[in-house]
C-alpha cells in the first residue's frame, strides 16, 4: 500500500491505492531455494536435446532396476493396448468390409502390430516419445508388404544442430517444419548414438513426414519433442531406494551387534575398568558374567514414525499418479480395498485409458490404415477406399460382478438407452460378428436337435426367495 497525492482545486487529497499480491509470486528467504530452478524458457528450449537425453537415460535405468517402476510401465502398456486394436469397416459394401477386416487382421498379426504398439507405449513412458517408420518389407509373410520399424528417440536427431542458427530457424533437433508449423521431414541417424564405434558417424536419412509416425504428449503449446512421462516420479523412486537401503542398514547394524555393555554406576561411582569399544566373542548357550557395574543389552533396529510398508505404499501411489494409475494397480495389491472403493479409483484410470486409445486411433492407427489401404489396393480389388468410414475396437474391461453388469445392460437395452453396438463395443466385440456367430450357432443347434441357450435358461432359471435379503 502507498499514499498518492492528488490536487483537486486548492485541496490536496490523499488517495490510498491497494495493490493485491499473490503469495506464490513472492520470493522470500524461506522459498528462495525451492523456486531456484523455475524459468521462463520455451517448451523446446526447456526440453532441449541434452535435457531429454539425461531424462531418458535415468528413466530407462530406473525401469530396468526398479521392480515397481517396471511394473507400472508394463501394466500401463498392457492396459492401454491389450491384445491389440481390431478394425471394423462401416462402408455400404458388407462383403468388401469383411474382406478388408479379415486381411488387415492377418497383416496385423504378420507385422506383430499389437506388440509394437505396446513397445511404443512403454517408450512414451520412459523416453517421452515413440517413432515408427512406415516402409515396405519384401520378406513379410503377407501380400501387403507394408511394415513398421520402431525408431528410438535417440536416433531422431540432427548432428550439429544449433537452435536459431540460419537455415535451422524452422527446425527442432531431428524435426524440420515449414512456415506454417507442419512437419516436413525427420532426421534419422543411420546408427544409434549408443551403438559403439558405429555411432561415431554423423550420417542421417531425411525421412518424409508421411513415412514417420511421431507419438508424444505435448504438455505445453509449441512443444515439438516429448519428455519422459515418468519424469516427476524419478526423484520418488530414488528416495524410495535410499529409504529402503537405510532401513536395511539399520537392521543389519542391529543384527551384527550381539550386545553392548552399559554401566549402571552413577557418574561419581566406580565401576570395573573396561576398554572402550572392546568386543567379546559369544558362544551359543553360554553364560556371560559382566564386569562389576556393567549391564549387557541388545541394539534395536528402530524404524521411523511411519512403517516401511506405509512409506513404500505412499511413494508408489505418488509415483503412479502421472499415469492416472490408482494405488492398488501400481502396487498390484488390492488387499486393503473393498469393491466400491476399487471401482471408484479405477474410473479415473479407465477414463485416461480411453483418452489415450482415442489418441492412438488418430495419430497411429488411422495413419497405418490409410497407408495399408493404398498398398492393399494394388493387391486386392477393394474398389474406391478414400478415407472409408471405420472404427476401432479395444479389449473390454472385465466386470467384477458379471451378473450385475448383465442385469443392468438388459434393463438399458429394454429401455432403449443402450444399443447392442454400444454394449458390444464396451466388451471389445464387433456386434455384427457377434450376431452372425449367434445365428450360425442357432442354425447348428437346430440341425442337431439341440435346445437353444435362451430356451434352456428359461426352464432352468431358479426362483429367487423374496424373504432372503440380497447381498451387495
Amino acid at each position: 500500500r502507498w499514499l498518492k497525492h492528488l490536487v483537486v482545486g486548492r485541496r490536496i487529497t490523499q488517495v490510498r491505492v491497494i495493490r493485491a499480491k499473490y503469495d506464490a509470486a513472492q520470493t522470500t528467504p524461506d522459498n528462495r531455494r525451492h523456486w531456484a530452478n523455475a524459468d521462463l524458457l520455451s517448451a523446446d528450449a526447456a526440453a532441449n536435446a541434452e535435457v531429454r537425453r539425461t531424462l531418458r537415460s535415468r528413466s530407462r535405468y530406473e525401469v530396468a532396476n526398479n521392480c515397481y517402476a517396471q511394473g507400472i510401465v508394463l501394466t500401463l502398456a498392457n492396459d492401454v493396448i491389450g491384445t491389440g486394436p481390431r478394425l471394423q469397416m462401416l462402408a455400404d459394401a458388407a462383403e468388401t468390409n469383411r474382406g478388408i477386416e479379415r486381411e488387415f487382421a492377418r497383416w496385423a498379426k504378420a507385422v506383430r502390430l499389437a506388440e509394437k504398439l505396446r513397445t511404443m507405449r512403454k517408450a512414451r513412458a520412459t523416453d517421452g516419445e515413440a517413432f515408427a517408420l512406415l516402409f515396405n518389407n519384401e520378406h513379410l509373410q503377407h501380400p501387403v508388404t507394408l511394415d513398421l520399424r520402431l525408431v528410438e528417440a535417440d536416433q531422431v536427431a540432427t548432428p550439429g544442430f544449433t537452435p536459431g542458427k540460419t537455415g535451422q530457424a524452422n527446425a527442432v533437433d531431428g524435426i524440420v517444419f515449414d512456415e506454417f508449423g507442419n512437419v516436413v521431414e525427420y532426421h534419422v541417424l543411420k546408427a544409434h548414438p549408443g551403438a559403439g564405434a558405429a555411432a561415431l558417424g554423423t550420417d542421417y536419412d531425411e525421412v518424409p513426414a508421411d513415412s514417420m509416425i511421431h507419438w508424444f504428449r505435448a504438455d505445453r503449446p509449441g512443444q515439438s519433442r516429448g519428455v519422459p512421462e515418468m519424469t516427476p516420479s524419478l526423484p520418488l523412486f530414488a528416495q524410495l531406494r535410499q529409504y529402503r537401503q537405510a532401513v536395511l542398514d539399520a537392521a543389519r547394524t542391529a543384527a551384527n551387534i550381539a550386545l553392548f555393555m552399559k554401566t549402571t554406576m552413577p557418574a561419581s561411582g566406580e565401576a570395573a575398568e573396561v576398554e572402550p569399544m572392546v568386543t567379546m566373542d559369544l558362544e551359543p548357550n553360554m553364560a556371560v558374567f559382566t564386569p562389576e557395574g556393567w549391564e549387557p543389552s541388545q541394539v534395536k533396529a528402530e524404524q521411523p514414525t511411519a512403517s516401511f510398508k506405509e512409506v513404500c505404499e505412499g511413494y508408489i501411489a505418488e509415483a503412479g499418479r502421472p499415469f492416472s494409475m490408482p494405488k492398488n494397480v501400481a502396487l498390484c495389491d488390492s488387499s486393503q480395498y473393498n469393491y466400491a472403493s476399487g471401482r471408484l479409483d479405477h474410473q479415473t484410470y479407465f477414463k485416461s485409458i480411453r483418452v489415450e486409445q482415442a489418441e492412438i486411433e488418430d495419430v497411429i492407427l488411422d495413419r497405418i490404415l490409410a497407408a495399408w489401404l493404398a498398398e492393399a489396393g494394388k493387391v486386392f480389388d477393394l474398389g474406391e477406399q478414400d478415407d472409408p468410414p471405420h472404427q476401432w475396437f479395444w479389449d473390454g474391461r472385465e466386470h467384477v460382478d458379471p451378473a450385475k453388469e448383465a442385469t443392468a445392460a438388459e434393463k438399458l437395452l429394454k429401455a432403449g438407452l443402450l444399443t447392442e453396438a454400444e454394449y458390444q463395443a464396451k466388451r471389445g466385440v464387433d456386434w455384427e460378428e457377434h450376431q452372425a456367430q449367434r445365428q450360425r450357432e442357432a442354425e447348428g443347434r437346430t440341425e442337431r436337435g439341440l435346445p437353444q441357450p435362451w430356451e434352456s435358461a428359461a426352464t432352468t432359471t431358479a426362483v429367487a426367495d423374496p424373504d432372503k435379503d440380497e447381498e451387495d
